[in-house]
């Protein structure tokens, strides 16, 4: 055991196992939820600008809030903050359910609920993200990030092959009670949170001037601090380009990939197959990172998590099979989670205490507060040139881009942390 917790020093806290395990109930049913949708979405409207739309709904809340909400939450409690966004996340997935169910459900529908989940993790991730240095300190961060990107990445697979049985034995049914299973499993981290106790890290005074100054200040300091500066910079271009393009798997699925014969089930499956490969290569990143959190080559790692992400999603726009997709959904998922852990990680532990909030929701801001965007230009590209040549596009720009910003800063592939 003594060995166990010196290599997952964050379980040593029962705080955070707590929390570890209830986050992982409910993200098996995010993710269910998360490849549902998307599926639903295509087989009312059959247009792929309509997941452009979605994702658009989805991410607008976190150009809006994220960097406002990242002064907000350094003055609340921080538990309680993502206690009531879970709430408002699970009542989301009751509705959606609940017009699933009915038969009354549209794509607009599918929209407006997407903005309310937007509005609620605009703020719980920032109260989530600045909260794991409460459960476990300075010095097991690393690994309490790395294993959370574990419970993630294990929910990324199990979710979306969970959904097999409800799409494929309930029909038309079966998409709301795949969003009635995912409210039921916000019961359990929400439980779980008004079980812990968190421990608030000492903090200098904030500034005077109120929010508009702190807001000023957290700017300062990224501007003024190089290596910060270049990851959050690095970390806008997938969420504008990359993730975006990875919307269109229902376009492979249904469109790119078919084959004579193919029946509602067999497209739900083989939507399924896709998710789930990328979950199995997120989840071995994700496993490698909490088992290998010591390491301090944290720049490098994040760099090779870059390129084999950037190289998957660029040859996924010439796979015409599902066999030939599946491998490199694998690399995709591997190389998301390598890059985002790393970039994460090392955000986090540069930044000091009174400043986390301000800059970790500057960091999310530029990974998602930008995905609006990025979701309406991908699926615009989508509905007017082809999925294929869409995801062509996001892959080479994460390509180029990490190829420049090598060739320009090389050091920031030697940060060591």
């Amino acid at each position: 055991m003594a060995a166990f917790l010196t290599r997952f020093p964050a379980l040593a806290f029962r705080d955070y196992r707590i929390f570890w395990v209830g986050q992982f109930v409910s993200l098996v049913g995010t993710w269910m939820q998360n490849t549902v949708q998307p599926y639903l979405a295509y087989r009312i409207t059959g247009q792929p600008v309509y997941l452009g739309l979605i994702g658009f709904a989805g991410s607008l809340p976190a150009l809006l809030l994220m960097l406002p909400g990242g002064v907000l939450v350094e003055h609340l409690d921080k538990r309680k903050t993502v206690i009531v966004m879970q709430s408002v996340l699970m009542a989301q997935a009751f509705v959606l359910a609940l017009l699933a169910l009915s038969g009354m459900i549209t794509v607009w529908h599918i929209i407006a609920l997407s903005f309310v989940a937007g509005v609620a993790n605009s703020v719980e991730i920032t109260a989530r993200q600045a909260m794991m240095i409460e459960l476990v300190g300075r010095s097991a961060l690393p690994n309490a990030i790395a294993l959370n990107s574990t419970v993630f990445n294990l929910a990324r697979v199990i979710g979306p092959s969970m959904t097999a049985p409800f799409l494929v034995f309930l029909g038309e049914r079966g998409e709301g009670w795949a969003f009635f299973a995912n409210g039921v499993s916000f019961l359990f981290v929400i439980v779980g949170l008004l079980c812990v106790r968190t421990r608030p890290q000492k903090q200098s005074a904030h500034p005077h001037g109120g929010a508009i100054q702190e807001f000023r200040e957290g700017q300062r300091y990224i501007r003024s601090s190089v290596v910060v500066a270049l990851l959050i910079l690095m970390a806008a271009v997938p969420g504008f380009f990359g993730f975006t393009a990875i919307q269109q798997i229902p376009v492979f699925a249904r469109d790119i990939f078919h084959q004579a014969g193919d029946t509602e089930p067999i497209v739900a499956g083989r939507t399924g197959a896709l998710m789930t490969a990328q979950g199995a290569g997120a989840l071995t990143a994700a496993t490698l990172l909490a088992t290998f959190s010591a390491m301090k080559r944290k720049g490098v790692l994040m760099t090779i998590g870059q390129f084999a992400f950037g190289g998957a999603l660029t040859a996924l726009a010439f796979s015409r099979s599902l066999t030939a997709a599946l491998p490199l959904m694998v690399l995709i998922g591997w190389g998301s989670v390598t890059q985002l852990a790393m970039t994460n990680t090392l955000v986090q532990l540069l930044v000091p205490n009174e400043l986390r909030g301000r800059v970790i929701s500057t960091y999310l801001w530029a990974l998602q507060g930008v995905a609006p965007f990025g979701s309406l230009f991908i699926g615009v590209l989508a509905q007017h040139f082809g999925a294929p040549a869409a995801v062509l596009f996001g892959g080479a720009v994460c390509l180029l881009t990490v190829t420049a910003v090598n060739l320009k800063t090389p050091h920031i592939r030697r940060i060591v942390a």
